[in-house]
């Protein structure tokens, strides 16, 4: 794999690192190191998908989501990470749970990985979601339907929609 002939630190946070990096051929080039996220689908007993409603200063909005989260605990994996943020923003549990994919989410300047997953969840919330989380419920076609149409603003949200959407059989 190649390596950049040359790298300075200039931004150091917690989710994040920001390097100045010198590569052949291309010369210096900005790189966002993150530290990747899950995010999880969930569908309830009855079909509906559950969704998380929440400000998100950088786009200065509210969006609706699937729930997702960092990759910021020590020695969690993935699956881990998607099961507790299910229950975290949510509340719910789940009965069944795989991997569905994943995505670099902008490879022009970060190395930053999405995994995806699909999880049944139970027929109820064991728990109130996160403070500042309004937890919505959306008939499964309506909103494989919105991604679709280019209606999911949330690009993990249409990407673990159209996955499972390539999943299931055609009518």
């Amino acid at each position: 794999m190649p390596e950049p002939t040359g790298s300075a630190r200039i931004f150091d946070g917690h989710a994040l690192h920001l390097d100045i990096e010198d590569w052949p051929a291309v010369g210096r080039y900005e790189v966002v190191h993150h530290l990747g996220a899950a995010g999880v689908l969930p569908i309830t007993p009855g079909g509906d998908v559950v969704l998380v409603k929440q400000f998100r200063p950088a786009v200065r909005g509210s969006l609706t989501e699937i729930p997702a989260g960092l990759l910021d605990v020590p020695g969690e994996d993935a699956l881990s990470c998607a099961a507790r943020e299910l229950m975290e923003e949510t509340g719910y549990g789940y009965s069944s749970i795989e991997f569905l994919g994943g995505y670099y989410a902008s490879p022009g300047f970060t190395d930053e990985y999405v995994h995806l997953f699909v999880a049944e969840t139970e027929a109820e919330p064991r728990a109130a979601p996160e403070e500042g989380i309004e937890v919505v419920q959306v008939a499964i076609d309506r909103m494989i339907g919105a991604a679709k149409g280019g209606r999911v603003r949330d690009a993990k949200t249409a990407m673990a929609l159209l996955l499972y959407a390539g999943r299931r059989p055609i009518p």
